[in-house]
């Protein structure tokens, strides 16, 4: 397993940050350029990432105010998993973005820079978003 971390620092209460995550359809808000035909529900999304890689992922597992786990599901191309872990200090939310992925070497050679800056981008944008 290869892992992927982000972390950002909100200002806002953790219940605005968990509320915003458990709702799929307010991921999209928070995808860089490159991924097209979003569909979403509550619980799931599915989209392609530059044209290569078509995703579906949905949510496994919600820990009111604390964590919300991710999973792929619908024959990926590889297992993947996105963990936000949230705390709280003061009036703030450290929000950690994990993703865990299955890569092959070969896989692990494309796969690894994009899915470091889509943890990077997702934590920024949410940041952006919300404080």
């Amino acid at each position: 397993m290869t892992i992927f971390k982000g972390t950002a620092t909100i200002n806002c209460v953790i219940n605005d940050v968990y509320s915003f995550l458990t709702d799929m359809n307010n991921h999209q808000q928070l995808m860089p350029e490159g991924v097209t035909n979003w569909s979403s529900t509550t619980n799931n999304a599915s989209f392609n990432v530059q044209g290569m890689i078509k995703l579906a992922v949905k949510i496994e597992a919600r820990v009111e105010n604390s964590e919300i786990r991710i999973i792929s599901f619908d024959n990926p191309p590889f297992d993947l998993e996105l963990k936000w872990a949230l705390s709280s200090i003061n009036d703030q939310t450290v929000a950690d973005l994990t993703i865990t992925a299955d890569l092959n070497m070969m896989m692990k050679i494309m796969a690894s820079g994009p899915l470091q800056k889509l943890a990077d981008h997702e934590v920024q944008t949410l940041k952006s978003l919300l404080s």
